[in-house]
């Protein structure tokens, strides 16, 4: 019987190894483990569960100001924003009132969603240099990076903006024609999506410590803006359902429970793009199909395997001055024949 497992699993590696279709995303799935994504997206979630909701609430005071006297108009921006977010969304658009005279309050809630923020931008940062290996030495200081992140927020804030008035005109454009209350949802969608490629596109580029072209990350920003397209429209949907059930039992308890959820399935999203990038970026598969568990034999790694292996041990370098030179050996002393017997500079 153990024999017929192994046959069958030398059968599916071979398989895997040959088909691309296959053994890429086995290779972003084993990257993704490697690199503890699920700690990276958690982290990323902490600091957009803190930042979003002071955002948000400055974003309706501040359009209470700028609308005052527009009601209308006021009500449709602020359903259209916090449409993206189903949660939050859902409290503000019942009970949302501009908090008219309460400068200390902004200036309170702006400081707290600067911190998280801040935090948010950072989290990004450490998971895109995760990804793409890059040494600690090579990574920029605290300072420079939160003000990178504060130029990325702004970029982002004026994209939510965007995105928000495309979301707008769509649901307004029935008024006007039942031809344009089809056609406007699409070409409106069509834009928003290429839209938040482009912010994927920016990210990746600028909160990145290396230096990578727009082709690099091409593919990755479009599994990104896919997937938070689909998370965008499929998940209300969704979590109103769990909701429905879950209030009576957990009250506001399983509200917050539902949109740490959320933001963690939205952080998800971006580390993988990111997992996708650096895979095709460095050639990084095929993988050996058990290469995880520590039951593989050396000679049966690829590669790709070894490359890796590299990467995350030159990513702990702490110093310009040191180097990690990393050599795979079997017991036998002999180099594995499909192993490289030095540490590659990083290609970008």
């Amino acid at each position: 019987m153990r024999h017929v497992i192994g046959d069958l699993a030398a059968r599916l590696d071979r398989y895997q190894r040959r088909n691309q279709w296959l053994g890429f995303p086995l290779a972003v799935i084993y990257k993704f483990f490697d690199d503890q994504g699920n700690y990276l997206a958690a982290l990323i979630a902490y600091y957009s569960f803190v930042s979003l909701f002071p955002l948000l609430l400055i974003f309706t005071t501040v359009l209470g100001f700028v609308l005052d006297g527009h009601p209308w108009l006021q009500q449709h921006l602020i359903g259209t924003v916090v449409a993206q977010f189903p949660v939050l969304g859902a409290q503000l658009r019942d009970t949302t009132h501009p908090l008219h005279g309460s400068g200390t309050g902004l200036w309170v809630g702006l400081s707290v969603a600067l911190y998280g923020g801040l935090g948010w931008a950072v989290a990004i940062q450490h998971a895109f240099d995760q990804t793409w290996a890059v040494p600690m030495d090579q990574r920029p200081d605290p300072m420079r990076r939160r003000l990178r992140g504060l130029g990325m927020l702004a970029v982002l804030g004026v994209g939510v903006v965007l995105t928000s008035a495309l979301r707008f005109l769509g649901a307004i454009a029935g008024q006007f024609g039942a031809e344009l209350a089809v056609v406007v949802p699409v070409v409106a969608l069509a834009v928003s999506l290429l839209l938040v490629g482009g912010l994927f596109v920016l990210g990746f580029r600028f909160l990145t410590s290396l230096e990578l072209s727009t082709r690099r990350v091409v593919s990755g920003a479009i599994v990104g803006a896919v997937g938070w397209q689909v998370l965008q429209y499929a998940g209300p949907a969704m979590i109103a359902r769990f909701l429905s059930r879950s209030n009576q039992i957990y009250g506001f308890f399983g509200v917050v429970l539902v949109l740490l959820a959320w933001l963690y399935a939205l952080a998800l999203v971006v580390v993988v793009a990111a997992e996708v990038n650096a895979v095709q970026a460095r050639r990084l598969w095929p993988r050996a199909l058990l290469g995880p568990t520590p039951f593989v034999e050396q000679d049966t790694l690829t590669s790709a395997d070894w490359r890796s292996y590299q990467a995350y041990a030159r990513a702990q370098r702490f110093q310009d001055f040191t180097r990690i030179r990393v050599e795979p050996k079997l017991d036998t002393g002999e180099t594995p024949p499909d192993a490289p017997s030095a540490e590659p500079e990083p290609s970008t």
